[in-house]
């Protein structure tokens, strides 16, 4: 399971549309779609239900959406933090440490 799996997933939920989510993430459709296929693979669930309306989610992609939600923001945490942590060495480094 990787990032870009849950954002896409994530972005598919929020949005509802996959043309539009992919545009919003900067994917093709197709990029997007096999994104979520992986996910979909990965969780051996059917994460969305898909007509010409766009898309809805599955009761499984329901459960699973604040957990992808909450795994989303620790790495998003874990980047700032290691951001800050590198910033902070780098002004160790300027000072002779």
């Amino acid at each position: 399971m990787h990032e870009r799996e849950l954002r896409a997933f994530t972005s598919i939920a929020q949005i509802g549309r996959m043309d539009l989510a992919a545009k919003a993430l900067g994917y093709s459709q197709p990029a997007l779609s096999y994104q979520l296929k992986r996910l979909e693979t990965t969780l051996g669930a059917t994460l969305f239900t898909r007509d010409s309306t766009g898309t809805k989610l599955t009761v499984t992609g329901q459960v699973i959406l604040p957990t992808a939600q909450a795994t989303l923001a620790l790495i998003e945490s874990m980047k700032q933090a290691a951001g800050a942590v590198d910033r902070h060495a780098g002004r160790l480094a300027d000072t002779g440490w």
